[in-house]
């Protein structure tokens, strides 16, 4: 349930991850206008619940990261629960465990303080709306949250270039 994009740049194959974010208010859940979508005690946003989904697409356009998917074949959205049926007992979610450059790790957040200059944030603004998520991404030391304004990768006219992501 992670989703890759595949960057083609003249020199390299990097393929960035994105994972859903687990949101403190997911928007996606917000939106459901048949309450498919729930957030647990436990903070994880799980997949809608089948017999709710209506398969509207609501939660994949309010999602400011753009994460939840609509399944045509199963008609349904589907996004990661962070492979709820295997941490619920103490195992690590699939991607973590397959990732062969553990760039996608699950670990504490105490845990990669002690062991990495760059600092794990969870607190994100998209203009002046503030994002706080389950999910961390590592960020340069000092940093507090991890600030994306749309408009910086939007295409204003003709341009040769493409804005790079941070």
């Amino acid at each position: 349930m992670i989703n890759v994009d595949f960057v083609d740049r003249p020199d390299t194959i990097a393929m960035p991850a994105y994972v859903f974010w687990h949101c403190d208010n997911p928007t996606c859940a917000q939106v459901c206008p048949a309450a498919a979508i729930k957030k647990y005690e436990d903070g994880i946003v799980r997949s809608s619940l089948k017999p709710r989904c209506a398969g509207c697409s609501n939660c994949v356009l309010a999602c400011t990261f753009g994460i939840p998917k609509l399944i045509p074949e199963n008609e349904q959205m589907m996004m990661c629960d962070m492979c709820y049926d295997r941490a619920s007992v103490g195992k690590r979610p699939m991607c973590a465990t397959v990732c062969p450059s553990q760039a996608l790790a699950y670990v504490t957040a105490e845990a990669i303080n002690a062991s990495r200059r760059e600092k794990p944030v969870n607190r994100f603004w998209f203009g002046d709306q503030k994002i706080t998520t389950e999910v961390y991404m590592m960020a340069p030391a000092g940093m507090e949250s991890i600030s994306i304004e749309v408009a910086d990768y939007t295409w204003e006219g003709e341009h040769d270039t493409v804005p790079q992501a941070f």
